[in-house]
């Protein structure tokens, strides 16, 4: 036990996770996939990395393989103010330039053929993750302050391959996240200072969670998959306090007991993946993402009937599509391409600066280079293009405040593979 505490706390201490694909949903599983895009993910046999998104692929594999990889996330996120119902608050001091910090999401993987039928294999990753962060003394304080939500799976999985043709892949998965919401009171006509904590609750938890893969050879040249990854409760477990007098809901200081409950969204993917020739290859994907699940963001507090913070995000199932290509460009040098486009869950009426979120585009580029008959590595890169929000938010003591939102972000990703 002590053990599996500081792998995961070694594991956090390098995943101060921003989310870039829908909401605060990761796809950064491996660079391999980031240099197109992630089309064909639940296809494609690359390498170990098959783990986080179809065991079945396990399958194809002959010998032992470990992948490595990290992803650097260098997010682009600003708002600006555009109106305000405080008459004492110029919208202009709403702006913020970089609301979502850089972060690294780091993955590990470990495949082995047991025989011609049956392979193990183990990973680490994360498929969940956000942070944002605002200063203490932001005037619509009560929406944004300090958002953190960490997750990171420990996964086993296995496949069994049933004839030439099909194969199939079971994964059992623990879950760990850790999660941090801080609320300043802001700008208000009490005369408390704006950064006074309205809500500030730490906690984690785990839960343990599925999926299952399918994948069928149609020939030598185009093999489609398919995963499917449940739901997993969560409740965050830990200390909420408030610097607000009791009349206005706080705790003067003092801690209690609090805890939030999210369900993180079950995922399923369909691919496919065709050999066009010696050098070319096509691969697609659609991904469903069952966002509905996640409808509030609220911390209960012990012994309390009313709860310490709660904000309706009354999310909506979204769908993520993918297409990209790879080219042997010589012996050593694989080139790879893809664009895909990622819908926001996000009500339009319910939109938040918490969690920001949009449809997006995504640019990718990558390449995969043989060193050795061992051992390749993979760099990749992605560009990702958000749209122009506006939208209204309202806070606790029924101020208004309005913002115009842009979410870009650069993806930076390498990953070292190692056959046994």
């Amino acid at each position: 036990m002590k053990l599996t505490k500081t792998l995961i706390a070694a594991s956090l201490a390098v995943m101060s996770a921003d989310s870039f694909a829908a909401a605060f949903q990761l796809a950064e599983h491996s660079a391999s996939g980031l240099g197109r895009a992630y089309a064909g993910e639940a296809a494609i046999a690359e390498d170990a990395s098959v783990i986080a998104r179809n065991p079945a692929l396990m399958s194809v594999f002959k010998e032992k393989q470990l992948s490595i990889a990290g992803i650097a996330v260098v997010p682009d996120v600003s708002l600006e103010g555009t109106g305000s119902s405080n008459a004492a608050v110029n919208p202009n001091a709403l702006n913020d330039s970089s609301i979502a910090p850089s972060a690294f999401v780091p993955a590990g993987y470990f495949l082995m053929p047991i025989n011609d039928k049956f392979a193990v294999g183990f990973g680490a990753f994360s498929n969940f993750g956000l942070a944002t962060e605002f200063d203490e003394n932001y005037p619509a304080g009560q929406l944004a302050g300090e958002t953190e939500i960490v997750t990171v799976n420990m996964n086993v999985s296995g496949s069994y391959k049933i004839n030439d043709q099909f194969s199939v892949g079971l994964g059992l998965n623990y879950i760990y996240a850790d999660a941090k919401i801080v609320r300043n009171f802001g700008a208000n006509p009490f005369g408390l200072p704006a950064e006074t904590e309205a809500t500030h609750l730490e906690g984690d938890d785990a839960g343990f969670g599925w999926n299952v893969g399918a994948m069928y050879q149609l020939d030598e040249n185009s093999r489609f998959g398919f995963n499917y990854r449940s739901e997993t409760d969560i409740t965050f477990d830990g200390e909420f306090s408030s610097e607000l007098p009791p009349t206005m809901g706080g705790t003067s200081g003092a801690s209690l007991p609090g805890s939030v409950a999210i369900t993180l969204p079950a995922i399923a993917e369909f691919s496919g993946s065709h050999q066009l020739d010696d050098k070319t290859g096509l691969h697609y994907s659609v991904m469903w993402t069952g966002w509905s699940s996640f409808d509030k963001l609220e911390a209960d507090v012990e012994g309390r009937d009313q709860p310490g913070f709660s904000k309706d995000e009354n999310f909506s199932n979204a769908m993520r599509y993918s297409i990209g290509g790879d080219y042997q460009f010589n012996k050593s040098v694989l080139l790879r391409a893809g664009i895909a486009y990622d819908e926001s869950p996000a009500d339009k009426n319910h939109m938040s600066i918490s969690i920001p979120d949009t449809d997006r585009f995504w640019y990718s580029f990558g390449v995969n280079y043989t060193m050795s008959e061992q051992s390749n590595l993979d760099i990749g890169m992605s560009i990702l293009r958000g749209k122009t929000q506006k939208f209204t938010e309202n806070d606790n003591i029924a101020q208004q405040w309005s913002f115009e939102s842009n979410g870009h972000a650069y993806l930076f990703g390498a990953q070292y593979n190692y056959t046994f």
